[in-house]
């Protein structure tokens, strides 16, 4: 099972840049721990919940955060992806064409979409 939710927002003539810097800092306060890059494409934000259990689980997920588009017309996407250990060196062309998304088994992805709906949620008021 694959989970991707996309978010379109028109008219809001946001600053891409700083909505996504503003997302990364609301993922960081809730506990995430998070990097991120500007690419020709838009900007790419991970972020993966730290602590124990996470790192003897599955520590090689995390949601990955796509912002492409204009000020006044731009897309959110959001699914769950693997962990890239060096996001800053790592070009955008692999991370986005590489197979992003893992399958998941039943109960964790009904946590995926619980915790991604939850996100979306939260960008959607930053947005405003």
């Amino acid at each position: 099972m694959v989970t991707d939710k996309t978010l379109r927002f028109q008219g809001k003539n946001k600053d891409l840049d700083q909505l996504a810097q503003q997302i990364e800092r609301q993922l960081q306060t809730e506990g995430y721990k998070t990097q991120s890059k500007k690419a020709p494409l838009g900007n790419i934000i991970q972020a993966q919940k730290a602590g124990i259990l996470r790192d003897l689980i599955s520590a090689d997920r995390a949601f990955t955060i796509l912002i492409a588009g204009q000020p006044n017309d731009f897309t959110v996407h959001i699914g769950i992806g693997k962990w890239v250990q060096n996001l800053a060196v790592t070009a955008v062309e692999v991370l986005l064409l590489s197979v992003l998304f893992l399958a998941v088994d039943v109960p964790e992805m009904l946590w995926t979409v619980h915790v991604e709906d939850g996100l979306a949620k939260e960008i959607t008021q930053i947005v405003g």
